[in-house]
């Protein structure tokens, strides 16, 4: 497949917002030219159990529907559409895709936990280059967190666990604020969730630890790095000492009260602190002290992966206009991928 001259497009659906990045590729390089978000939010409307209700699938549809139709003004001609833990994890997500289907003419597909931690440890190393030495990837979505280590572009593990952002909030932080009490009971559930990770990393120290992800990324401006908006360019890092403190800060207010603290956005106040727990747990049990924010994440290392492995993105990706060619999460059989 030729690379040169290829406008491409990743449209990322989260827990919060389905994002999309288009970018043109030229010489090798994917080149970002637009990027736009659309709202979904749901951790507001995800049943206890998962599911994706009415609503969750409107929101998805709704979302979905109008990225694809910018893509389209963008001239994209190839689009890359993917959902992440929040829809690859709800017991009745073949249906809630079909309907999603039904309405935007899209089939969104759903990497599987290993694949996202791969990727994106692909878009750190790129990021950090190859002076960083053995790198450690830390990243928390919504409904996963994933770890990935290795010396080369490729991770030599990567894992991905249940313990999201959004998914410790709606499964174990429900009351606003909790209280001291559900929130050590969330610290002993992630050491235990960590442990084997943990116990493999004694064996093999990273020379670097970077972390990617919107929950970080926050939580790094909370803790006093530099706003997002001064740029990529900008070091910047989260220090374990200061999120420590800052986690008492976050358990003793409400959500609407932590969406006024610096960094933390409103859609991803509820879960802030579940975030901070997370990322403060990993680092404690990393023997971290602190992680260098890499603004580079998954949908970078889909467009890297573009880049550098034309045949296998040829697999996954819609081409547009005019008709798609091959359904997203589908083998070349047609049969979905599991």
């Amino acid at each position: 497949m030729e690379t040169e001259g290829v406008r491409i497009g990743v449209l990322d659906v989260g827990s919060n917002t389905a994002q999309l990045v288009v970018a043109d590729i030229g010489n090798g390089v994917p080149l970002p030219v637009h990027a736009v978000k659309e709202p979904v939010r749901l951790a507001e409307v995800v049943g206890r159990d998962g599911a994706l209700g009415p609503d969750a699938i409107d929101r998805l549809a709704v979302a979905v529907g109008a990225a694809v139709a910018k893509a389209r003004r963008w001239e994209v001609r190839e689009l890359f559409a993917y959902a992440t833990a929040v829809v690859r994890d709800a017991p009745n997500r073949d249906a809630a895709l079909a309907q999603i289907e039904a309405r935007t003419g899209v089939r969104l597909g759903t990497l599987s936990g290993t694949e996202e931690a791969e990727l994106t440890f692909l878009a750190a190393r790129r990021w950090m280059g190859w002076r960083a030495g053995p790198l450690l990837l830390l990243d928390i979505g919504g409904g996963s967190a994933e770890i990935a280590y290795g010396r080369d572009l490729a991770p030599s593990f990567a894992v991905s666990l249940p313990i999201g952002a959004a998914r410790i909030t709606r499964e174990r932080l429900r009351q606003d604020p909790p209280g001291s009490g559900k929130v050590e009971k969330v610290r002993r559930y992630l050491r235990r969730e960590l442990g084997e990770v943990a116990s493999r990393m004694r064996w093999d120290a990273p020379r670097t630890a970077v972390a990617t992800s919107r929950t970080f990324q926050q939580l790094a401006q909370l803790c006093g790095a530099s706003p997002l908006r001064h740029g990529p360019f900008v070091p910047r890092v989260l220090r374990r000492d200061e999120l420590a403190r800052q986690i008492g800060r976050l358990g003793a207010l409400t959500a609407d009260k932590r969406a006024r603290l610096p960094g933390i956005s409103a859609p991803r106040a509820r879960q802030s602190l579940a975030g901070a727990l997370v990322a403060h747990t990993m680092l404690d049990m990393f023997g971290l002290d602190e992680v260098t924010i890499c603004p580079w994440a998954l949908r970078e290392g889909i467009l890297l992966q573009r880049v550098e492995s034309a045949d296998s993105w040829a697999d996954r990706a819609l081409t547009m206009p005019p008709a798609v060619v091959r359904r997203i999460g589908t083998s070349p059989n047609g049969q979905p991928r599991r």
